[in-house]
């Protein structure tokens, strides 16, 4: 069985600050290691065991740090303060307090996922084939984006002792969200995903067209594939190469991946300028057409992290299968850890042997979700799963 190396668990400031018995539930865990969000997207958020709060509604995208304008000044799209995290530093607080008590932290940054900044900016926002645009999935290749990525980034980090940071959405979000009062789970299964999730703005058909392909042939396909899957006669067995030709599914991805790895590029420049020597753990997935918070590993992404981060929230044998693959792709140099959840849909008494089965697969770190949200029987669960893996 591959040996644990590492358990992280996942909190918000808001969490931490005002509850004088966070850090002893901590301790009392096990736990030696948080990531805590520096920033992160809009939620509504259960804090069970709070003292003086039970929900927290974080209503749009923040940086929960002090908007200094000699960083922000002159860039076209600025990050968001918030008012509801019980402080104007809530992140440096939160970390001061955790540091404090002898616990490491990490940065957890959420970088192209905001409504708020998607309604300001909608020239900076994925399209789709049918010109519809995703709000909340900012276009993480658009120059703007990028800017404001790398300095979300480096002010998330600035200043605070930190040992590393969880890089959320480092690349393209897609059509699946869940978003207030959801209304399309469903209506476009299978490859449906894929293809309502290939992104179509100006640049982007540029950089196809680049690349020796007919940009506007390919947004034609995308269309006619979409509605002969909403009218029953495209499967949703189908892959993406019964839409598009080779060249084409090779542009397409070819740009996306650019797109990614230029917004991690200075991203990681950015924080490690900050901090020489931080551990830098990568959300991700081995699907090379996946989108997301937890977007495709590009071939060159193992090269400048330390860890990919791949969620363990499907069943078993999805998640196992996850883990292998990617695995296969980071080789033995870059750590896999597990997104564990212990919420719903998840059945606590199925819990330990799906992280057994997940360790089984090749994991060597296991990052758990979600210190703040949980009641006592499901932190109780948490517990179970470090005293078996610490």
């Amino acid at each position: 069985m591959t040996s644990v190396d590492r358990i992280v668990a996942h909190a918000y400031p808001w969490d931490v600050l005002g509850d004088p018995h966070f850090v002893d539930r901590v301790h009392a865990l096990g736990i030696l290691e948080i990531a805590l969000a520096a920033s992160y997207h809009s939620t509504r958020a259960a804090t069970p065991l709070h003292p003086s709060h039970k929900v927290v509604d974080a209503h749009h995208a923040a940086l929960y740090r002090p908007l200094r304008s000699e960083a922000w000044d002159g860039l076209a799209v600025a990050a968001r303060t918030a008012s509801w995290a019980g402080a104007e530093d809530a992140f440096g607080d939160a970390a001061a307090v955790l540091i404090a008590a002898g616990i490491t932290v990490h940065a957890w940054i959420v970088l192209s996922h905001s409504t708020i900044l998607g309604h300001a900016y909608p020239d900076a926002t994925v399209v789709n084939a049918f010109g519809d645009r995703y709000p909340y999935a900012l276009s993480p290749g658009h120059p703007d984006i990028v800017a404001y990525a790398r300095t979300l980034a480096a002010e998330a980090v600035r200043g605070v002792e930190l040992a590393g940071v969880s890089i959320e959405a480092a690349g393209q979000l897609g059509f699946a969200h869940v978003g207030p009062h959801e209304k399309t789970d469903g209506a476009y299964p299978g490859i449906g995903d894929t293809l309502m999730s290939i992104s179509c703005t100006p640049r982007e058909l540029g950089a196809w067209a680049e690349r020796g392909v007919d940009s506007d042939k390919i947004v034609a396909k995308l269309r006619d594939g979409i509605d002969a899957l909403s009218g029953g006669t495209l499967s949703s067995s189908s892959t993406i190469d019964d839409v598009l030709a080779g060249d084409e599914a090779a542009a397409v991805l070819a740009v996306r991946h650019a797109d990614a790895d230029l917004l991690r590029g200075e991203v990681l420049g950015a924080v490690r300028a900050e901090i020489p020597d931080v551990r830098v753990t990568l959300h991700g997935h081995p699907d090379p057409w996946k989108t997301g918070p937890s977007p495709a590993l590009t071939s060159t992404a193992a090269v400048n992290i330390d860890a990919v981060l791949v969620s363990a929230w499907p069943g078993t044998a999805e998640t196992v299968s996850v883990v292998e693959k990617t695995r296969a792709l980071v080789g033995e140099d870059v750590a896999v850890g597990a997104y564990v959840s212990v919420l719903p849909p998840k059945k606590l008494d199925e819990v330990g042997a799906h992280v057994a089965a997940t360790v089984e697969a090749g994991v060597n770190e296991l990052h758990l979700y979600h210190l703040g949200l949980v009641n006592q029987p499901q932190l109780d669960a948490l517990g179970s799963i470090v005293r078996e893996y610490a």
